[in-house]
């Protein structure tokens, strides 16, 4: 995309098993599972290769965190279920999985005057001793961005990549507009 490049920092998604789980099964079959149920409902179970977290819920739903792209997430799913049934704690049954957030970020080629962008831009927060970015949340697509000084920009709530290089795009129009 002319400008800037954007690089996918994390993505969010989630999968629907359609089975039940027994969490207390996955921990005495799976290595290097946490799970303190007095804590958190769920058990936290990271994968090596690709290098992303996964929350296994007894429901059947699964959230999976920390990859990058769309491949890496339904790697990590498949070789999670394909766990789930070898150690007989699920019979995973046509999983459904919904990328839930994806967060991007990119270099614009310029420096924001956040000062100026508060005011000229709708929808935006900015409190300079609480936090160095500016907040921005655009209706159509539905994503919020954080704006830096240097130009550096962070996109969050998208659900396809789509979605972020649009609203980058956009963005960035709306920016030099200003």
């Amino acid at each position: 995309m002319p400008g800037f490049d954007i690089k996918i920092e994390n993505i969010v998604a989630s999968a629907t098993l359609n089975s039940r789980v027994d969490l207390d099964k996955v921990v005495e079959h799976l290595e290097g599972t946490e799970y303190e149920p007095e804590q958190f409902p769920g058990i936290v179970y990271r994968f090596k290769d690709p290098k992303v977290a996964t929350l296994i819920f007894s429901s059947g739903k699964i959230v999976c965190t920390g990859a990058r792209n769309i491949e890496d997430v339904n790697k990590v799913i498949k070789k999670l279920i394909r766990l789930l049934r070898e150690t007989e704690t699920a019979n995973p049954k046509n999983p459904k999985i919904q990328i839930e957030n994806i967060v991007a970020s990119a270099q614009l080629k310029m420096n924001l005057n956040l000062d100026k962008l508060a005011f000229d831009l709708e929808n935006s927060e900015y409190e300079p001793e609480q936090f160095p970015g500016l907040v921005y949340r655009m209706s159509g697509p539905k994503v919020a961005f954080l704006l830096f000084s240097s130009g550096k920009i962070v996109c969050t709530g998208a659900r396809s990549i789509k979605e972020v290089e649009s609203a980058i795009k956009l963005v960035s129009k709306r920016l030099k507009k200003l």
